[in-house]
């Protein structure tokens, strides 16, 4: 046996109620976009969603439900399925209720459109449209592709190529040529045969390859390329017919070989014959394919002609040419009554006693009668006569070989390199170099993709394309190569430099080798060239349509209309405009290069695609086409970005500008296609490696920036309950670091995953409206707690993780009778701890400003305690944003009595200065003072309303009691909205009265407090709101007095009295400050102690709107060492 793979598929006895999957097509619905967001398919990837059949009770994500079709049809594939998988599929009964039978689906899987899913009126449309036959390797790809390749340049340039160039040198630009294109087409076979290729062609297989950035910027060059080639080929059409054609046509000007004359007569015919193409476009495809069948059989009837031309050309009498010394003579200062005269004599004797004076003389002597009064170069050299086209021969092979490049209005004949006069002398129209013509003969090698274009009308474009355009390649490389060899052969060199035939009474050089007559080859290039025209034409407009509907560029968006017989028409009113400005540059070897830049981009990003797919090794890339190597791919790109910046780097500069424009576009507006292309493989590769080498080893202090893990409260709506910390989120951007937008839901994963969607969508949003650049993860616990502890233990990947943690200040905790909240945000700070997490808490974050604002004013640092320079920092990243740009830093430091403030204020100011961070620096200097009598008192009342709640042991609506009481709202002094002003005497006058209070009632000490009036209940009604028995109100009457009697331990009391005193001096300081960042002290060590430690923050904060609570992690993250 061998080693392949086989597929076995089951296959139950199909019933009479079976319906194919085609005769159901037109009842599929759109899938396009599925609950209003993008939803386009994979490629590479069958998304079930596209023949999925479900029933219409089933809402299991991934699958689509038939909402479009009738509702009895609906119940009827529902009830098949069912009745189907009771017959011997019983065992996945369950599975087929929302998953289609392998026998349903096979059809689409085969016939399987790479993503592109059509609206239900596209496909009903399709079902009565008849099926056009399909088209073989032969007609589809081989004849089409030559047609393309073969124009314009083959027949009006590249004799003259030959000529300026040599043979030597021509034959390596055209084989320079032929390689990139070459090269190019085995890149293009190995993508066109990774899986099936449906409409789209080139841009398809780029722009699946790339990515959608990539794909639109290329996809746009492609069709300017495209569209600029229909115009070359107008031009070259227009210049056969006025100049080697019909001359007598032309419109404006007196001699159609005068550049001028020219170029105006292109502008006029160029225009018109545009209009006639665009007629003929809008006509349909029909009548094009009928024109692009006789214009392929004049390419190949001409090229016949030439070589049995060239072969014939040594027994056939050749046209003979002119020189006077070296230097080739235009005919018409030869000829005399359509005969020529090559002579230097001054009278001719044209027979019956009629005389008249020579072409020649009357040039270059005037009315002179004496030969010293010529033109000296006249004067000095001798007439010739040779044949223009000898035939092949060793001596005209041997003296062709070397190159003649002339500057603009140079002779081109000859070794002399003065300049001739113009309109008598044959001059160089543009100077030419290597790279020049290397440029001008470049588009004759492009339209190597025809066949790819059309890989929606092949039997099998994965073996149609390879096979078909390697071919074409093949064949047209060796008619160049051996038309350079045989016209280097059979032409004499000056002639071959002669780019308009004047030299030869204004004929085509290679009509003259053609047999029989070279009307074959005027009439066969001119129908090849317009029908080539005419199929550039076709083409662009239907790409652009393509890159509408794709939808990455959104501008875009009107060209994807068509008409009712499915024309492009905008796009085609489009593509004609720009060609119409390619016409009105009225000059073929000005055009052509343009069109080289386009097509090297394109043809260097499908090397690119090739190299980047075998590189990765992505598990998709598995393509038919044996016969590529990623070392071919590469040398593709180099050439073709070689030959870019050779032909011309300004013309290669401005392709790269457009790309590179179209591309941040795109990426600007978000592409929302995911394509599964190479680029994003490459991404991944990249990031693995990235995040191999941070994991190596801890960031050094230089490279630190806060990786933020950024903890979001939601509501029941599971929307951000706090959308400024987004903003504020935003606002520390500068330090280009992580930001890990998390959340966490209560509950079992598996009853939650609807939740979790939503949650990770509502914050995915909150994350795009604020421009935040992060990720989002969203964890499912049984608790809230544990659920922090496994963010901040799991967030991030790698040496990528987060080292900073922001959450914001749970408000109400005083009334949250389960003591959840409160509870929650010290957890949260003691595992930021534990993971040595530098930790971030907002208080005020309703306050803080959005991305629209903009503030003056300052920003002030409270640094009491070093915490790794964390305070420093953060600031003067805010400061890199718009919002916080106006504000200036201050920064104030605690000095104690044992301390030299001065000092501190030079270290400070040195330290800063050292730090490159602009502030100014105040030193607050604290006396040591006795404990306040505010501060005792509030001492007082916290361990009082800690101990009676953990004694009494109320229930939850007896707590709220005592929490909406007097006694709470004497506490709960956070949410005041005016400032606290604290003055000493105020606390001397009730320092006695606290001191004593705690041998009165306790509603006499609420009453004798700073914060407010009332007893420990609210009111009469809330106190006589339960009722007890005298057992228990004993025990609570026992109790109430043990509170009474409470002292409060030394240390809280102390601790209080620092909040109190630093909350006063911040108050005074910073009331009028715009943020304010302040050391966070440190979380208790024992549970007990929550409640407390709240309280003390609550102080510290009292009066402060916008206040940023910080705790550095213990590591230094910021130096002032470069």
């Amino acid at each position: 046996m061998s080693g392949g793979v086989r597929f076995f598929v089951s296959k139950p006895q199909k019933s009479n109620n079976d319906v194919d999957l085609a005769n159901l097509a037109h009842d599929v619905p759109d899938t396009s976009r599925i609950g209003g967001e993008s939803a386009v398919a994979s490629y590479g990837a069958v998304p079930l969603e596209t023949f999925a059949f479900s029933s219409p009770d089933d809402t299991r994500e991934g699958y689509a439900v038939f909402g479009d079709g009738p509702q009895s049809e609906r119940d009827r594939l529902h009830s098949m399925e069912s009745r189907e998988g009771e017959k011997g599929l019983e065992l996945y009964e369950e599975d087929l209720k929302s998953r289609p039978k392998i026998s349903r689906i096979l059809h689409s899987l085969a016939n399987y459109n790479a993503g592109l899913t059509p609206s239900a009126t596209d496909m009903e449309k399709a079902a009565k449209a008849p099926q056009a036959a399909k088209l073989g390797t032969m007609l589809g790809v081989y004849l089409p592709t030559i047609q393309n390749i073969f124009g314009v340049i083959l027949f009006i340039r590249l004799t003259w190529v030959v000529g300026v160039a040599g043979w030597l040198e021509a034959f390596f630009i055209v084989l320079l040529c032929c390689i990139t294109t070459s090269l190019t087409a085995i890149s293009m076979s190995a993508i066109a045969t990774n899986g099936v290729v449906p409409g789209g062609g080139s841009y398809f297989m780029i722009s699946r390859s790339l990515g959608p950035e990539f794909g639109g910027a290329v996809g746009i060059l492609f069709y300017l390329g495209t569209t600029f080639a229909s115009a070359m080929y107008i031009l070259g059409a227009v210049e056969i017919l006025l100049k080697y054609m019909a001359p007598v046509l032309k419109l404006v000007g007196e001699d159609i070989h005068n550049e001028a004359d020219a170029a105006n007569n292109y502008r006029i015919y160029g225009t018109f014959l545009l209009l006639v193409l665009f007629f003929c476009v809008f006509l349909g495809m029909r009548f094009v394919s009928i024109v692009a069948a006789i214009s392929l059989s004049c390419v190949i009837l001409s090229i016949i002609s030439i070589y049995i031309g060239i072969f014939s050309s040594s027994s056939t009498p050749s046209i003979e040419v002119c020189f006077l010394g070296n230097r080739l003579l235009k005919s018409d200062l030869v000829m005399r009554d359509e005969q020529m005269y090559c002579t230097k004599q001054r009278m001719l004797d044209l027979g019956e006693n009629v005389t008249k004076i020579s072409p020649l003389w009357e040039t270059y002597c005037g009315a002179a009668v004496n030969i010293s009064s010529c033109d000296s170069f006249f004067k000095d050299n001798n007439v010739s006569m040779k044949p223009a086209i000898p035939g092949l021969n060793v001596q005209t092979f041997l003296a062709n070989r070397g190159s003649a490049y002339r500057g603009s209005g140079q002779f081109v004949t000859g070794n002399s390199t003065e300049t001739g006069v113009e309109g008598r002398d044959i001059i160089a129209d543009l100077r030419t170099s290597f790279t020049i013509l290397l440029a001008i003969f470049f588009p004759s090698c492009t339209g190597i993709m025809a066949g790819s274009n059309r890989s929606g009308d092949l039997k099998d474009a994965s073996k149609s394309i390879p096979i078909g355009t390697i071919m074409a390649i093949a064949t047209t490389s060796l008619v160049y190569l051996s038309c350079v060899l045989f016209f280097g052969g059979a032409i004499d060199g000056d002639v071959l430099r002669d780019k308009f035939g004047v030299s030869i009474d204004g004929r085509l050089v290679v009509s003259e080798l053609a047999w029989p007559h070279f009307w074959v080859i005027l009439i066969g290039s001119f129908l090849s060239t317009v029908g080539a025209g005419l199929q550039s034409l076709t083409g662009a407009p239907r790409l652009l349509n393509a890159i509408a509907k794709d939808g990455v560029i959104p501008f875009l968006g009107v060209f994807a209309r068509t008409t009712k017989k499915g024309e492009p028409l905008f796009a085609l009113i489009l593509t004609a405009g720009i060609s119409e400005l390619g016409i009105l540059i009225a000059s073929l070897d000005y055009v052509a290069p343009i069109i080289t830049m386009f097509f090297l981009m394109c043809y260097g990003f499908v090397n690119l695609a090739c190299a980047l797919q075998t590189l990765l090794k992505s598990p998709s890339w598995r393509p038919r086409f044996r016969f590529y190597h990623w070392t071919l791919s590469l040398a593709g790109l180099a050439l073709c970005v070689a030959l870019m910046f050779i032909s011309g780097w300004y013309y290669a500069l401005m392709a790269i500008a457009v790309a590179l424009g179209i591309y941040k576009y795109i990426e600007y507006k978000g592409a929302e296609n995911e394509w599964g292309d190479g680029i994003r493989g490459l991404s991944l590769s990249a990031a693995r490696y990235a995040l191999m080498k941070l994991d190596e080893n801890p960031p050094h202090t230089k490279n630190w920036r806060p990786q933020i893990l950024m903890l979001a409260k939601l509501n029941d709506q599971l929307m951000p309950r706090y959308p400024s910390m987004f903003a504020f989120a935003s606002q520390l951007k500068a330090g280009k670091g992580l930001i890990i937008a998390a959340t966490v839901l209560e509950g079992k994963f598996e009853d939650k995953v609807g939740e979790v969607a939503a949650a990770k969508q509502e914050i995915q949003r909150a994350l795009k409206e604020h421009k935040v650049k992060g990720f989002t993860q969203v964890v499912v616990s049984n608790a809230y707690e544990d659920g922090m502890g496994h963010l901040v233990q799991t967030a991030g990947l790698g040496g990528l993780n987060h080292n900073t943690i922001m959450i914001g200040w749970p408000y109400g905790w005083r009334h949250d009778t389960e003591k959840k909240s409160w509870r929650s945000f010290v957890t949260s700070v003691r595992q930021a701890e534990a993971a040595s997490c530098a930790l971030m808490v907002l208080k005020g974050v309703q306050m803080f400003p959005t991305n629209a604002e903009k503030l003056s004013g300052t920003i002030d640092i409270w640094w009491i305690v070093h915490d790794g320079g964390l305070l420093m920092l953060l600031p003067f990243l805010l400061q890199q944003h718009k919002v916080w740009r106006s504000c200036t830093l201050r920064i104030f430091t605690v000095a104690q009595m044992e301390d030299n403030s001065i000092q501190m204020k030079k270290d400070l100011e040195s330290f800063l200065y050292h730090l490159r961070i602009q502030a100014h620096v105040q030193v607050v200097e604290l006396a040591e003072c006795d404990v306040s009598a505010y501060a005792y008192g509030r001492t007082i009342m916290m361990e009082q309303r800690s101990q009676m709640l953990k004694d009494l042991h109320l229930t939850k609506k007896e707590k709220e009691v005592v929490n909406l009481g007097d006694f709470g709202s004497m506490t709960d002094l956070s949410h005041q909205k005016s400032k606290l002003h604290t003055h000493e005497e105020a606390d001397e006058e009730n320092a006695d009265d606290v001191v004593y209070d705690a041998q009165q009632p306790l509603s006499d000490t609420a009453g004798k407090s700073k914060s407010g009036n009332g007893s420990l209940f609210a009111d009469s009604e809330s106190a006589n709101a339960y009722t007890f028995s005298p057992s228990d109100l004993k025990s609570g009457m026992d109790k109430m007095k043990g509170l009474l009697h409470l002292k409060p331990e030394k240390k809280n009391v102390r601790r209080m009295h620092t909040a109190v005193r630093i909350n006063e001096v911040i108050v005074e300081r910073s009331h009028d400050a715009k943020l304010i960042l302040i050391n966070l002290p440190g979380p208790p060590k024992r549970e007990s102690g929550y409640e407390n430690y709240m309280e003390y923050l609550e102080v510290l904060t009292e009066g402060l709107e916008r206040t940023v609570l910080v705790r550095g992690s213990g590591r230094e993250v910021i130096t002032i060492y470069s």
